[in-house]
């Protein structure tokens, strides 16, 4: 089984890219982030004409927006929020069932500027994800949570720089808030299978940065206890961020045995 995570960056406007993708890769289930969408303005019909269903949550002004794509059957949607703050309208968050694994599918906030009310949102959101992810880790069925974290786990996942010294995505605080998931037990699937490697999911539209291969890691795939052992291969389609028309992050999958 092969599942992936990718920020698709405007889903209406990337839709010819990401329908190749889906028909080079052939993934039994996706995780799309940022769709930039109405609800009902998500491209449905053009999903189900690639073989796949979907569930979703859209958001329009906001960059917000999430979708679940299952190959193999209709993804069973078990929720369209995270836990933890009652009013929470936006679309960032989805849980549905596909072939036996729970999957999570998530946008956390960018946080920037740091400091300010939006660093606070990042830092608070995080914690609502930790206190859901821990129920998640011991429900005792295979779980994945899939996303774009916005969050640069260490230095190995950023190219060296200092203009992001003041990100949100690099402040310890936002490390800590990923740490504290691994810490949990979850499997960041890219490090178990290339642990070393300098490996980015993202690489900005400004200066070059795909030309110098710029990048972030900021997309993760992680897997708890029931579902780790059946990783059998992880990594990012990179060679899509260089299509005409593409988004600024790039496809991460894994392999489940």
């Amino acid at each position: 089984m092969k599942v992936a995570t990718y920020n698709i960056n405007g889903i209406l406007g990337r839709l010819p890219r990401l329908l190749e993708w889906l028909r080079a890769a052939r993934p039994h289930a996706v995780c799309l982030q940022e769709l930039r969408v109405h609800h009902h303005e998500f491209p449905i019909d053009a999903i189900r004409d690639a073989g796949y269903d979907a569930v979703w949550k859209g958001q329009k002004p906001r960059y917000n927006g999430v979708a679940i794509l299952a190959r193999d059957g209709a993804p069973v949607q078990v929720r369209d929020t995270l836990p933890g703050a009652s009013g929470d309208s936006e679309a960032r968050y989805l849980e549905a069932a596909v072939n036996g694994i729970l999957i999570a599918c998530l946008y956390a906030p960018n946080g920037n500027p740091q400091p300010g009310p939006k660093f606070v949102n990042k830092l608070a959101w995080h914690a609502r994800l930790c206190a859901h992810a821990a129920e998640l880790y011991r429900a005792g069925v295979p779980v994945l949570l899939a996303g774009d974290f916005n969050v640069v786990p260490t230095e190995t996942d950023i190219y060296a720089t200092r203009s992001y010294v003041d990100n949100a995505l690099v402040q310890p605080q936002s490390r800590a808030a990923y740490k504290a998931l691994l810490d949990m037990g979850w499997v960041d699937a890219i490090r178990t299978k290339h642990p070393a490697e300098t490996m980015f999911t993202f690489w900005d539209y400004m200066r070059k940065r795909w030309e110098r291969n710029a990048g972030l890691r900021i997309d993760h795939l992680l897997l708890n206890a029931e579902l780790a052992p059946r990783l059998v291969a992880a990594g990012v389609d990179a060679a899509v961020r260089a299509m005409p028309g593409a988004s600024d992050h790039a496809p991460v999958w894994i392999e489940l045995k």
